[in-house]
């Protein structure tokens, strides 16, 4: 897609000042800059890229004012950091504008879908499914009886949706996530081997919601598996079985949470943490990467560490852990004098 100096300026209520015909197909960093790209600058520290650059157009504050010749073309707005951001949020936009219904693919006869749907080849649809309006499936995506997709989602490549999962509006399901799988259900016999508990709930994903790629949401044993609405989940989470997780809560990568567990709104959890399971975890919490969470946790808490303590409790702990080494040497020496005395 090609867009003119004076296309980006209309979308961005912006003045050029330079070639208002001139076209740009990609965007780039002001230092790597090229003909044919857009740039911004918005960072007083890069300013003196703005000389060099190729770039054939660069969004700059209205309130810029240029020391030496340009070859680029500008786009004065009022932030061009916050106009830069608007540019990509619009090339999303059209950029995934899809529609219609590719082959081949299956669609059971009982499912239904609403208006302006995008399904890429080779996706299943199950049998009484429904879809909402505008939702975006994009190819190799499968989706299980009894599920339902609300308005203006998206569910990328390879995603896998189990029976009776219900998504909610506007959220994104990256590829290679899996929602409703069967939890980690089993439990041992008089031969000491394992017998599969059934998995026969569900998982909700309420609106607003953005899954990462990787992550896995076990079904429920009974009842739903729960994630609420504006949650945002990055790459690479495993939540167990019947876990809740509250409203506007966002979970970074790699980071484990075993079944039944409540955590609450608002909170702000950090890579690779590990939390067990059938516990509460309140309002705004706040976990530091790699903690081991084993214990119910009250609302406002900030916890570091395995197991956890307090931020500042830990931050304490630490200094005189780095310094054990020391510290021993210095007993030892007083224990040696003590003993010859």
């Amino acid at each position: 897609m090609k867009f003119t100096a004076a296309q980006i300026a209309g979308i961005l209520n912006g003045t050029v000042e330079g070639d208002e015909g001139v076209e740009v197909s990609k965007l780039a960093k002001i230092e790597e800059g090229s003909k044919g790209s857009l740039t911004f600058l918005a960072n007083p520290k890069y300013t003196h890229y703005i000389y060099s650059t190729q770039a054939s157009i660069t969004i700059v504050n209205n309130d810029f004012v240029a020391s030496n010749d340009l070859s680029t073309t500008l786009i004065r707005v009022e932030n061009a950091y916050k106009a830069f951001s608007q540019l990509l949020e619009y090339y999303n936009q059209v950029k995934m504008n899809k529609t219609g219904i590719e082959n081949p693919v299956f669609i059971s006869e009982s499912a239904k879908y609403g208006e302006n749907l995008y399904l890429g080849a080779f996706s299943y649809i199950g049998e009484n499914v429904k879809i909402g309006d505008n939702v975006k499936i994009y190819p190799n995506v499968y989706i299980g009886d009894n599920v339902s997709v609300g308005n203006n989602t998206i569910l990328f490549t390879g995603a896998k949706i189990y029976s009776e999962t219900l998504i909610g509006e506007s959220c994104v399901i990256n590829s290679g996530v899996v929602i409703g799988a069967d939890g980690f259900g089993f439990t041992p016999n008089e031969k000491g081997e394992y017998n599969k508990v059934p998995q026969t709930g569900n998982v909700v994903i309420e609106d607003n919601v953005d899954i990462g790629p990787g992550t896995t949401i076990d079904r429920a044993t009974l009842g739903s598996t729960v994630i609420k609405k504006g949650v945002k989940l990055d790459n690479q989470i495993q939540i167990a079985h019947n876990v809740t997780i509250g409203e506007n809560t966002v979970i970074a990568a790699q980071t484990g949470i075993a079944g039944s567990t409540k955590i609450g709104k608002n909170c702000i959890i950090g890579g690779q943490v590990g939390i067990a399971g059938h516990i509460i975890i309140g309002n705004n919490v706040k976990i530091q990467a790699q903690s081991g969470i084993g214990r119910n946790v009250k609302d406002d808490e900030t916890l570091q560490g395995s197991p956890a303590l307090n931020y500042g409790d830990f931050n304490k702990s630490y200094v005189y852990f780095k310094n054990l080494p020391k510290i021993m040497e210095r007993f030892n020496i007083v224990e040696k004098k003590l003993d010859n005395e």
